[in-house]
């Protein structure tokens, strides 16, 4: 809490006099300051900043400091299932550009509270004024994450609403064109309305150590449209919801349609009805069986983003009507300079002034929980196995079997090392026939005895060859040519005989 003596000037403690502080630096429509009326006229009295340690309790500051603690939590788990859909296969992820965009957002959003803790920045540019994104650069980037990232979720969030809405109740499957409409508006639209509400309303320290969105403008230039998205998110979910709850009763009256039938055999035309119900029915559930975690989880964020954004606009009226009517706060500044500045004697007289302490304490701890519920409800049980198996197969020791060098330097062959070898082969070459020999003059006997399996074949029967009556050829031993030796015969071959002198003769 600042110090209430210096800069007191004309005004009873703890308030301070506004004219002392001629700077113009930091977020001048955050200064909470009221006319008083004096012996040297009407002199403007602030309190000191920041104005939430005179509205709430001293146990307040803490809220925020362990929503900020929350959300680096929430940051590990959405930062472990980014790493898991890069490294993991997708079977075992069911990874998605839909899931994976949704999480990046909800990072960027867990952004804006995670970085006043490296920062420590300081809420207060003077004893009266706190800071904005013009005086604190922390104070900017903090802002620009948290509006960025709220609504980057929410988009995202409308968009899976989308997809599932057109694949259940329409049966259309969002192809290429849906892809890049999914990329220009998740990423698009949250660029466009940051840029806007940090251009005409800006940011600054309204609590805690994360800067929020002031209260000029915040309604038409960010909330509305947020609002709005989220309104569509939610027709759509449940929109599929009755259709799917229309498709379930009717396959169930369906199928007792059936089950009716004297004959055990559905009729013709009842046939066809249930079985499109039935269809429709297996295509919902199976559906629904997929997507069920991310719709839970987009509906928790929703309604997360949503309850913020109530927060803070009744801040914003609550702020708004007091300004405007400072005689509402009259019996609460009074109690505090009766008291000298013990607010903790005047806190039941904030009532109707501020934001409840409860609600603002629910709306930071529910938006701290977002990357827990992401981490919950998009994880995959398959992935704790995957996971041990990658590092198993990455860190363990590999196991080669032990082959001497000297076998691979003599050696090309494999198996001349083997410790189990073979049967040793045969080396028995069969001696080549004579050089004039006539096909008639060999027989089975003889063709046996020259073949080399007959050293070899340990497992089929000898046969001989016995030649058909009417064949014109007879086998021949190995290595012989096709003509080599060879003798006609014409009373085995039944040719006509070959006269030199007429040149007459060949086959009948």
């Amino acid at each position: 809490m600042a110090n209430t003596t210096e800069g007191q000037g004309l005004c009873v403690a703890p308030f301070l006099q506004r004219s002392l502080y001629p700077s113009q630096e930091g977020y001048l429509p955050g200064r909470f300051c009221a006319p008083v009326p004096s012996l040297e006229g009407s002199i403007e009295c602030c309190l000191p900043c920041p104005v939430t340690e005179w509205i709430y309790s001293n146990n307040f500051e803490t809220i925020p400091k362990a929503s900020n603690w929350l959300n680096v939590a929430g940051m590990v788990c959405t930062v472990s299932l980014l790493v898991s859909f890069v490294v993991l296969p997708v079977e075992k992820t069911s990874r998605h550009y839909l899931t994976v965009c949704f999480i990046i957002a909800v990072c960027l959003l867990q952004l804006g509270f995670i970085i006043p803790l490296g920062a420590a920045p300081e809420q207060c540019h003077d004893a009266i004024t706190p800071n904005d994104m013009s005086s604190d650069l922390m104070c900017a980037f903090s802002g620009a994450c948290l509006l960025a990232g709220g609504f980057a979720a929410i988009s995202w969030g409308f968009l899976r609403s989308l997809s599932i809405h057109l694949q259940i109740c329409w049966q259309v499957v969002p192809g290429r064109k849906f892809f890049w409409g999914s990329l220009l508006t998740g990423w698009g639209l949250p660029t466009l309305f940051g840029s806007i509400a940090l251009a005409r309303t800006g940011v600054s320290y309204r609590f805690g150590d994360t800067c929020h969105i002031n209260h000029d403008k915040a309604l038409e230039d960010y909330w509305g449209p947020l609002l709005a998205f989220a309104a569509v998110s939610t027709i759509l979910q449940f929109a599929t919801l009755g259709y799917c709850i229309r498709v379930y009763i009717r396959a169930m009256f369906k199928d007792d349609g059936i089950s009716q039938n004297s004959s055990g055999l559905p009729s013709h035309n009842g046939s066809v009805k249930t079985v499109t119900a039935g269809q429709a029915y297996r295509r919902v559930k199976k559906a629904i069986g997929v997507q069920w975690r991310g719709i839970v989880v987009v509906v928790i964020i929703i309604v997360n983003v949503v309850f913020l954004a109530e927060v803070f606009v009744s801040m914003d009226n609550t702020e708004q009507a007091v300004l405007q009517n400072f005689g509402k706060a009259a019996p609460w500044l009074s109690c505090i300079v009766i008291n000298r500045g013990d607010k903790n004697m005047c806190l039941d007289k904030v009532k109707g002034l501020a934001t409840p302490e409860p609600e603002v304490m629910a709306a930071l701890i529910l938006m701290s929980l977002n990357g827990i519920w992401t981490l919950l409800f998009l994880g995959r049980a398959s992935m704790i196995p995957a996971w041990i198996e990658l590092i198993r197969n990455r860190f363990a020791r590999r196991k080669h079997d032990f082959v001497s060098v000297d076998a691979k330097r003599f050696s090309t062959s494999v198996r001349s090392y083997e410790i189990i070898t073979s049967p040793p082969q045969s080396t028995y070459t069969p001696k080549a026939p004579e050089a004039v020999v006539t096909s008639p003059s060999l027989d089975g006997d003889t063709i046996a005895a020259l073949s080399p399996r007959k050293q070899n074949d340990y497992f089929t029967r000898d046969a001989n060859y016995v030649s058909p009556a009417m064949s014109f050829s007879t086998p021949r031993p190995p290595g012989s040519g096709r003509y080599q030796g060879r003798e006609w015969d014409p009373v085995n071959t039944y040719a006509r005989p070959f006269s030199p002198n007429t040149g007459k003769g060949g086959m009948i």
